[in-house]
């Protein structure tokens, strides 16, 4: 079991910033490609960003490339989203999650832990 628990979310205004943390427990997380998720009551869960478990590869979804910035600290067991520009469009609640799939790292059903989920409303 990996247990993953999201911190760093809040409000914000429309162009501010904010950092996501995702820390890790249970089995090693060096073992894991992580991966970022969102959701809004009107869309299904979306994918928004992914890391190697190595850190050697990282990916952005459109909608936030240029933005946003995957990072991890295999040391601290943790995992980062920095959130640049960010527009109302981008408020939702924010999921981490953990997998051994890294062939679709922009598919949900590539992880297998999730945590619990955070807030960022982005006001305009």
């Amino acid at each position: 079991q990996v247990q993953l628990v999201e911190s760093g979310g809040g409000l914000v205004q429309d162009g501010g910033s904010l950092s996501l943390s995702c820390a890790a427990s249970g089995r090693t997380f060096t073992y894991y490609n992580m991966g970022w998720f969102r959701q809004t009551p009107e869309k299904e869960r979306e994918f928004v960003a992914a890391i190697s478990w190595s850190a050697s590869d990282t990916y952005l979804a459109d909608s936030v490339q240029g933005r946003f910035t995957i990072s991890r600290d295999n040391a601290k067991n943790t995992v980062y989203l920095q959130m640049n520009s960010l527009k109302p469009e981008d408020t939702a609640v924010y999921y981490c999650a953990a997998g051994r799939n890294w062939a679709t790292y922009y598919r949900d059903r590539a992880y297998e832990y999730w945590g619990q989920g955070i807030q960022v409303t982005v006001s305009s």
